[in-house]
């Protein structure tokens, strides 16, 4: 059981979940999940990358099989950076004295050493999956749980992994937006939201699921918008038709801390076309985006916008304005929001839920109880409700 400074039973708040890095009651909670670390595509075979998830570095590397592994970031020798070294096989060689570790961690050469003393070497290794186009890695304690599916994802169709994206704020901040089904009306009133019908200030209601909470959205004159969001980070949502006019595009993200005050974002898209209407879906796709300055990028213009010297009213350049929008309006609320000074109300029905589920399954971990074991049991309920 956890304690506070004066022995007491240790009560959870908002400020625990923030924090993710090791040792945090956070990031004990967030090391229980798989997450993922990379898109797989950005990792040819006989490569290796350093990799900062949750204030902690790691080693990637792609063997010569195809197989993704992750390893501690130094080589237990003279701590020197591992990934600046060698894959030989599905084994990475250390660029300092050619300490040469298999992809358990396990030391198995060391050409200055002798034989016998590489077997008392070891550096920690992690699971690791490759699943709909990402690199999933779990970083807990113990044997992993097993990863879960979207077959909603894997249906027919064209999809779309995006590069990831980086953004100097906390994770919770892009977390909680996700739950946030009013603020379409107002960040996103002049996007592709509004063109669909999503203008209208919604009414708000969730429930909690086996995986985490289904969100409802009901605007008038129009069935409810449902969307649902997986424990610890993850969400699911419909969107709407895409950019030929045929189709529905399901919506799928993540959104994993780098460290405390930047968080990385994997989304996804899969759009429901097929033959030679998926066929011209990507040339259409690829047409726009040959098309877009890449200075239109949300990284880019959410700074002048909030700096004043910019107006999202004046980019004319529309294809990624939903991003600058959510830049602006996270990024605004600071690095690490401030939630003690928050005036909550009917319409942060689902925020509240959200911050319910969280901090009671901390307070579970930290007080030493189970803690729920969120799970998909199949296909989710995916309402489109435009």
């Amino acid at each position: 059981m956890q304690t506070d400074e004066r022995g007491g039973k240790y009560q959870v708040t908002l400020e625990d979940i923030v924090h993710t890095g090791p040792g945090t009651l956070g990031g004990r909670y967030m090391r229980m999940f798989w997450h993922p670390i990379l898109v797989a595509s950005q990792l040819q075979p006989g490569r290796a990358l350093p990799i900062r998830v949750m204030s902690e570095d790691f080693t990637l590397y792609r063997g010569e099989s195809g197989k993704p592994h992750l390893l501690a970031f130094r080589c237990a020798h003279r701590g020197t950076q591992l990934s600046t070294g060698w894959v030989e096989g599905d084994c990475i060689r250390c660029f300092y004295h050619g300490w040469k570790y298999d992809d358990t961690g396990q030391c198995v050469e060391q050409p200055a050493e002798d034989a016998s003393f590489a077997a008392k070497i070891r550096i920690r290794s992690y699971p690791t999956e490759e699943y709909l186009g990402l690199i999933f890695a779990y970083l807990g304690e113990g044997d992993p749980p097993p990863l879960p599916r979207f077959p909603e994802m894997e249906d027919e169709g064209v999809l779309e992994v995006a590069d990831v994206v980086v953004w100097p704020c906390n994770f919770f901040n892009r977390v909680e937006n996700s739950a946030d089904e009013v603020h379409v009306a107002f960040v996103h009133g002049s996007s592709g939201f509004s063109e669909n019908g999503l203008i209208a200030v919604p009414e708000v209601w969730a429930e909690e699921t086996e995986f985490g909470f289904t969100k409802h959205g009901r605007r008038p004159n129009s069935p409810a918008r449902v969307s649902h969001f997986h424990m610890p980070n993850t969400n699911f949502i419909k969107g709407s038709p895409n950019e030929n006019g045929s189709g529905w595009v399901e919506h799928l993200s993540w959104r994993v801390p780098v460290d405390d005050e930047t968080c990385a974002s994997y989304t996804m898209t899969l759009t429901h076309v097929t033959g030679q209407a998926a066929e011209d879906y990507r040339q259409q796709r690829a047409a726009r985006l040959a098309s877009v300055d890449a200075n239109a990028s949300a990284a880019n213009l959410g700074p002048k916008v909030l700096a004043g010297d910019l107006r999202i009213e004046d980019i004319e350049e529309r294809t990624f304005i939903v991003n600058v929008q959510d830049y602006v309006a996270q990024l605004g609320q600071g690095a690490i929001a401030d939630r003690t000074h928050e005036r909550l109300g009917r319409s942060d029905a689902v925020v509240i839920l959200m911050r319910k589920l969280w901090l009671r399954e901390l307070q579970k971990l930290a007080d030493g109880q189970p803690i729920k074991r969120w799970h998909r049991s199949g296909r989710v309920e995916v309402t489109a409700g435009v």
